[in-house]
C-alpha cells in the first residue's frame, strides 16, 4: 500500500475572529557552518546540576520555560482560486518534495473558509530567547510570507517583532523586540553529546493552547527527511504538534540541544516521530544571521550519489566513502575546475568527506569565491583537484551530459546473461518514448530478468546505459563488450551509468559469483 503518512511542520494559522481559536487551520509545509563564531556574549550560563528530585522535571522548566516565546504572524491569505493541492496555494518551500515522495495519499489538506483578497490571516509557531537583548530563534517557515511579526513572552506581554535574519534550507530564523525589562534566556546546549536514548524536554505552543512542556528521549540521530542539504534530525518520540514549530528541545541540563521542527503523522497529531534541528548546526546559523540578512553559500555544480561496497569495488577503492560524482553541471566551478563524471570525491578543503551529505554541507559553509582543494578519486588513481567555488541560488539546475553524435548501430535484442540485461540500440521511436534529445547516445535497457543481479540492483526497462566502468558507450554492442571485459578481469561488479529521465545514476551491478 502506498504510505498514508506524511511529514507536516506545524505552523497553525487561525483567521482573525474565527469561533474557535484553533480552527479553522492551515497547516504550513516549510521544508554545518564551518568556520563561524558562536553565539555566547548575550546568553546566560548553562544551568548546572540540575535534578530531577522524584522523577520531576520541574526544576530544569522553572528555568527553561520563561525563555519560551509565542510567535505570531500576520499575512494576507492566499486568493482562493490558488490554493487547490496546497495549503499555501501551491507556493509552499518543499511542497513540490511532499508530492514526490508522499504522492496524494498523506492526509487530506485542512482548507481555509472562502476568503476575501486581503483578508489577514495569523498563523502560530514558537520561538525562545537567546540574548538578554531580545534576540528570538525560531523557524524560518514560521514566519516566512509574514506581512508583521508579534511575540507573546511567557508572562503574557505581546511585542513587536522585527526580522533580523532568515535562511530557508536551514529552516531558521531570526527575531528582535524590544522590552522595558531584562528578559529570560536559554544557553545552547552541545547536540552533538547526545545519544540515543537521553532524556529530552520539547516547550512550545501547540495548537495556540499555550506554553506546553513534554517529555521523551532521543530516538534516533542524523535523519535525513530531503528537505535540503543540511539535514541531519534529532528524532525525538517527546509529543510535539502544530504551533511547536521554532520551540525549544532542552536537555536535563535546560540546554538547548535542538530546535522542534517536523513531524511525521498520519493524523495531523503526535505519533510519537518528531525531528528537531541540531543545537550545533542551528548555533553557528543564528550567529550568521544574528548579523543580519540572508546567508550565502557556496556552490560547485555536480549531482552525486553514494559510494556503496559495489561501487567501491567497481572503481578500484578498498572501502566505500566518499560521493560519486554523476552528473557535473555545464559551466559550473567543478566543470571549470576539471570534476569529471566518474570521479568519487573523498576530500574537501582538507576534510574527510564520508558520503554525499558530507560534501554538500561542506561546499556550502564556504563563501562564494574561495578556492578549494578536493580529494579525488578518478580511474584507480588518487588526484586533487583545486576548484574556485560559485554562488548557490535557487535557479540552478543539473545539467545531464550530452554525447557527440554518432550513427546507432542495427544491433537489438542483445543479451548480457551475466547480468540478466537486454539491451537495444536507440531508434527514432525509442528516442520519442524516452524523450531523449537527437544527440543522445546509449544502450537502452529493454529486458531486465527478475531473478538476476541487474534487477536486484535496481535497473529498470526503459534505463538508458551511457557508460560502463566509467568509459562512455554509444551502443548495445559497446555497452556489452564493456561489460563483458569487466567480467574477465576478475572484477566482483560493473558499475554502469545511467540515464533515468531528469537523472544521471551510476548503479553497480554484482557478477554472479562462480
Amino acid at each position: 500500500m502506498s504510505p498514508t503518512s506524511i511529514l507536516r511542520r506545524h505552523r497553525v494559522a487561525a483567521l482573525l475572529g474565527a469561533a474557535l481559536i484553533i480552527s479553522p487551520v492551515i497547516v504550513s509545509f516549510a521544508q554545518s557552518n564551518s568556520g563561524l563564531s558562536t553565539v555566547a556574549a548575550t546568553t546566560q550560563t548553562p544551568v548546572a546540576g540540575i535534578t530531577a528530585p522524584n522523577g520531576s522535571f520541574a526544576p530544569v522548566i522553572a528555568v527553561t520555560k520563561p525563555a519560551v516565546v509565542t510567535v505570531t504572524s500576520v499575512m494576507k491569505a492566499q486568493p482562493e482560486a490558488g490554493n487547490e493541492g496546497s495549503p499555501l496555494g501551491g507556493n509552499a518551500p518543499f511542497d513540490q518534495f511532499f508530492q514526490q515522495f508522499f504522492g496524494d495519499q498523506g492526509m487530506p489538506m485542512p482548507k481555509t473558509p472562502p476568503q476575501q483578497q486581503g483578508q489577514r490571516a495569523e498563523a502560530l509557531g514558537s520561538g525562545f530567547i537567546v540574548g538578554a537583548d531580545g534576540t528570538i530563534v525560531t523557524n524560518n517557515h514560521v514566519i516566512d510570507g509574514a506581512s508583521s511579526i508579534k511575540v507573546t513572552l511567557d508572562d503574557g506581554t505581546e511585542l513587536p517583532a522585527k526580522l533580523v535574519g532568515h535562511d530557508a534550507k536551514n529552516d531558521l530564523a531570526v527575531l528582535k523586540i524590544k522590552a522595558d525589562k531584562p528578559l529570560p534566556t536559554v544557553k545552547w546546549g552541545d547536540s552533538n553529546k547526545l545519544m540515543t536514548g537521553d532524556q529530552v524536554l520539547a516547550i512550545g505552543n501547540p495548537f495556540g493552547i499555550g506554553t506546553t512542556v513534554t517529555a521523551g528521549i532521543v530516538s534516533a540521530r542524523g535523519r535525513d527527511l530531503h528537505s535540503g542539504p543540511f539535514d541531519d534530525f534529532i528524532q525525538i518520540d517527546a509529543p510535539i504538534n502544530h504551533g511547536n514549530s521554532g520551540g525549544p528541545l532542552v536537555d536535563v541540563n535546560g540546554n538547548v540541544i535542538g530546535i522542534n521542527t517536523a513531524i511525521y503523522s498520519p493524523n495531523g497529531g503526535s505519533v510519537g516521530v518528531g525531528f528537531a534541528i541540531p543545537s550545533d548546526q542551528a548555533q553557528k546559523v543564528v550567529a550568521k544571521l544574528m548579523k543580519g540578512g540572508d546567508i550565502e553559500y557556496g556552490y560547485l555544480g555536480v549531482q552525486i550519489q553514494p559510494v556503496t561496497q559495489d561501487v567501491a569495488s567497481a572503481i578500484g577503492l578498498d572501502h566505500p566513502a566518499g560521493a560519486l560524482v554523476s552528473s557535473v553541471t555545464q559551466g559550473s566551478p567543478a566543470a571549470k575546475a576539471g570534476i569529471e563524471v566518474g570521479d568519487v570525491i573523498t576530500g574537501f578543503g582538507g576534510q574527510q568527506i564520508k558520503d554525499p551529505k558530507d560534501l554538500s554541507r561542506a561546499v556550502a559553509d564556504v563563501s562564494p569565491g574561495v578556492k578549494e582543494t578536493l580529494d579525488v578519486w578518478r580511474k584507480g588513481k588518487a588526484m586533487q583537484i583545486s576548484a574556485d567555488v560559485g554562488r548557490n541560488s535557487e535557479d540552478q539546475k543539473t545539467a545531464s551530459n550530452g554525447n557527440d553524435g554518432a550513427n546507432p548501430s542495427a544491433d537489438k535484442g542483445l543479451r548480457v546473461p551475466s547480468l540478466g540485461l537486454g539491451l537495444t540500440d536507440l531508434t527514432p521511436d525509442i528516442r520519442n518514448q524516452l524523450s531523449l534529445s537527437q544527440n543522445q547516445r546509449g544502450a537502452v535497457v529493454e529486458q531486465v530478468n527478475p531473478d538476476k543481479a541487474a534487477s536486484t540492483a535496481g535497473i529498470q526497462p526503459g534505463d538508458l546505459i551511457v557508460g560502463v566502468d566509467q568509459t562512455p558507450v554509444k551502443t548495445a554492442r559497446q555497452a556489452n563488450q564493456a561489460i563483458a571485459e569487466a567480467g574477465k578481469s576478475g572484477k566482483k561488479s560493473v558499475l554502469l551509468l545511467i540515464d533515468r529521465g531528469d537523472a544521471q545514476i551510476f548503479v553497480a551491478v554484482p557478477f554472479a559469483a562462480g
